[in-house]
């Protein structure tokens, strides 16, 4: 995983809003398919022009099943 802004990781129009992101928006996670790349961006929808993560397709395969087994649960 790499962070870079979030601009140069993905045009605005290739960012959509996770699923998983709070209605009230206060908690909006936005991801960018990169599979062209083998890459899947993530940022804060409140700050689209922030920092962003950039996980390999694997690593973020890895990220998305850890979540689904409550790996991350609070």
């Amino acid at each position: 995983m790499t962070h870079r802004m979030a601009p140069d990781v993905a045009p605005e129009g290739a960012w959509f809003k996770s699923s998983y992101s709070s209605e009230n928006g206060t908690a909006c996670v936005e991801v960018a398919d990169l599979t062209f790349a083998g890459q899947v961006g993530v940022r804060d929808s409140k700050n689209p022009t922030g920092p962003a993560l950039v996980f390999s397709a694997d690593g973020w395969s890895s990220f998305e099943s850890a979540v689904r087994r409550g790996e991350f649960a609070v």
